[in-house]
């Protein structure tokens, strides 16, 4: 079985990352604002908390766009809030051939909305036609099928070519601080992710992009009650300064893992390999059906079961579970015979140790 993840930054780049961020902090905070926790409330003349707004510029001028906002329901929020303000009930939507992810069909479905299938991992057999009766179109950043490998902005660029009139959103969740670049430096019109992910607070989502978008977002949540406010926005950023480092610490461990694995130091391990599924993870597939009975003991062992935020600042110990739902879709016997491994902040060492064990366990 072979994946293609979405390449990713190295440890020196994510330090760049850190050090870009920081210094946006600088230029846009004096000393001692950024020692404040926020404020609350509609600020006169601004619609909302001031910090919350300092927030939001700092990152767009990070993610190189027009605008930022920040809204409440963390990335499906952020998904929901650009859909809301884009289309109309029995609007088409361009998707990529691979099962919506299962909150965003939510929206989908609720909206009454007409999903159009292309493949997008072969743009040269895209159907013009199709491309060019759709006016949004949402891509996922991230892996939804194991054989997916199309490349952001290639499909960007391909379908802005074809239809330079369709609305780009692409759901960056799961690769924020990861990929050298995300949805809106592409060029789509919009990008939406969760903040909860990048170990910030719970419920905060992002949408970064054009500011016409941006603008009616603010509108539809205009009400205090709506508003991210400015201590919330002031803790997500400082939690964004951490997350590339930890997640290009976090990439080392998974790579040194898998090395590991595939030389053949478990037995009753087929093969391992990363794959984005959603987020970057390790994929274990077993020479047995044992899948299940190897999670149940890497559990006791001390992993995590199910994930909180999906690399959330709860998620410290490793995660051990079953393969993405939407991978389940696709071919249900995955089940029994792979799992998922997200590092998280533990090293190699201790998954290889559980693993062994658990497998150990499961064949007894």
């Amino acid at each position: 079985m072979k994946a293609y993840p979405v390449e990713t930054i190295d440890f020196d780049e994510a330090k760049e990352f850190q050090f870009k961020l920081v210094d946006l902090i600088h230029k846009n905070f004096r000393g001692d604002e950024f020692l404040q926790s926020g404020d609350f409330g509609i600020t006169p003349n601004l619609g909302k908390p001031k910090y919350t707004e300092k927030v939001e510029k700092v990152l767009a001028e990070f993610f190189e766009a027009e605008d930022c906002v920040l809204v409440r329901g963390a990335g499906t929020g952020a998904i929901r809030s650009v859909m809301n303000v884009e289309m109309r009930s029995g609007d088409k939507i361009l998707v990529h051939n691979a099962p919506i992810y299962s909150t965003t069909e939510t929206i989908v479905k609720s909206m009454g909305l007409a999903p159009v299938i292309v493949d997008f991992n072969d743009m040269s057999l895209l159907d013009e036609e199709l491309v060019k009766s759709c006016r949004f179109c949402l891509v996922q950043h991230s892996r939804q099928k194991i054989e997916d490998k199309y490349e952001l902005d290639k499909v960007i660029n391909k379908l802005k070519e074809i239809n330079d009139k369709i609305f780009l959103l692409v759901d960056d969740n799961y690769v924020v601080m990861k990929a050298r670049k995300i949805g809106v430096q592409c060029g789509a019109n919009a990008s939406a992710f969760s903040l909860f992910k990048l170990l910030g607070p719970e419920g905060i989502g992002c949408v970064i992009g054009d500011k016409e978008v941006i603008d009616k977002i603010e509108k539809m949540n205009y009400s205090g009650g709506s508003q991210v406010q400015g201590h919330e926005a002031m803790e997500a950023l400082r939690s964004l300064i951490y997350a590339p480092v930890m997640l290009a610490i976090q990439k080392e461990v998974g790579d040194e893992v898998v090395e590991r694995i595939n030389s053949g130091e478990i037995k009753g391990v087929k093969s391992a390999f990363i794959a984005n599924a959603q987020s970057r993870v390790i994929l274990v597939e077993f020479e047995q059906p044992i899948a299940k009975k190897v999670l149940e003991y890497s559990n006791v062992l001390g992993t995590a079961p199910y994930p909180v935020g999906a690399e959330s600042k709860y998620e410290v110990t490793a995660m051990f579970y079953r393969v993405s739902g939407t991978f389940l879709k696709i071919n249900e016997k995955l089940g029994d015979y792979m799992i998922r491994i997200n590092p998280m902040r533990s090293g190699a060492n201790t998954i290889m140790r559980i693993l062994k064990e658990a497998i150990d366990k499961a064949l007894m």
